[in-house]
């Protein structure tokens, strides 16, 4: 139900559009608003960030629609102006920004063609309600977190918001709205790899309402090689309600040569195959104990 009432405000274009669906507010305008994309401009780039900005007429409108290649985001606006870099996706990227207010949906949409490498591992979190924390927290494979079959998360490079510095060379971005970067709303939170070394990554959302917001749904959108052969793409909602807690979202095999598994325990049945660890759900037991994962909202 959560996802039909997200889907349902992405596609809304006449006025009947309720004050508040699913979290998601709609700006109070009641003229349909226009929306201005200033970059991308189109075209060609060899850079590998993705500049999204742009302005929508209705400055109530907060947040904006933001989709990059059919993943979807929420992005919040300032005074009407909306501005963010996203990782660019080698070749094309077709970037489309929605604002919706009494009066409707009005969209923009710009494609550019990234001369960039292949991104092999790209982690994208964002929650459809504001006023709320869901950090991203990424761990890494080192060289003591596995020992033949078993995993050891309390020997993993643990990767968020405080420790920004991968050891293996992953790049976690802060949530930056404005020039703060520690706003609780919508994110996105990203992280990337540019060459991650073969291992198993744990990727988790730890969880902090504020005010009147009991509940929200995060939304983890994973691409791994993408824009290659072996390009593999995941989008992952949960929802999030007890506060402090850490809910492991998706585990990522990467296993060399352009390949990589993703496991997400609400979805799928556990992994048996090559390279996957025999000890998944008492690995993450263990890194709660050591009070590294927040409460016990669940495997």
């Amino acid at each position: 139900m959560l996802s039909v009432l997200l889907a349902g405000l992405l596609t809304q274009t006449a006025p009947q559009v309720s004050a508040r669906q699913q979290g998601v507010p709609i700006g109070r305008g009641t003229t349909v608003p226009k929306v201005v994309l200033s970059a991308p401009s189109g075209g060609w780039t060899v850079d590998r960030m993705l500049q999204i900005e742009g302005t929508v007429s209705d400055a109530t409108v907060d947040p904006v629609v933001v989709s990059i290649n059919g993943d979807r985001y929420l992005m919040r606006t300032q005074g009407g102006r909306f501005s963010r870099k996203f990782p660019a996706a080698s070749g094309k990227n077709v970037v489309t920004v929605m604002a919706t207010n009494k009066g409707g949906t009005a969209r923009a949409q710009a494609t550019s063609y990234a001369q960039v490498p292949p991104v092999p591992l790209k982690a994208i979190l964002t929650s459809d309600t504001d006023g709320v924390y869901t950090d991203l927290h990424i761990y890494e494979p080192t060289d003591a977190s596995s020992a033949g079959d078993t995993l050891d998360v309390t020997s993993m490079a643990h990767v968020y918001w405080a420790n920004t510095e991968s050891p293996s060379g992953g790049t976690f971005f802060l949530n930056e709205q404005g020039g703060d970067f520690d706003q609780p709303a919508y994110g996105p939170y990203l992280y990337i790899h540019r060459a991650p070394p073969q291992g198993v990554y744990l990727v988790a959302t730890n969880y902090w309402p504020s005010g009147d917001k009991a509940h929200t749904v995060a939304t983890l959108n994973l691409a791994l090689f993408e824009g290659t052969p072996g390009e593999v793409r995941r989008r992952v909602r949960i929802p999030l309600a007890t506060p402090g807690t850490t809910r492991v979202l998706a585990w990522v095999n990467i296993l060399g040569d352009g390949k990589a598994e993703v496991y997400v325990p609400s979805a799928d049945p556990k992994p048996k195959g090559e390279g996957w660890p025999t000890n998944l759900e008492e690995a993450v037991k263990e890194l709660q104990k050591n009070g590294d994962g927040g409460g016990d909202e669940g495997y």
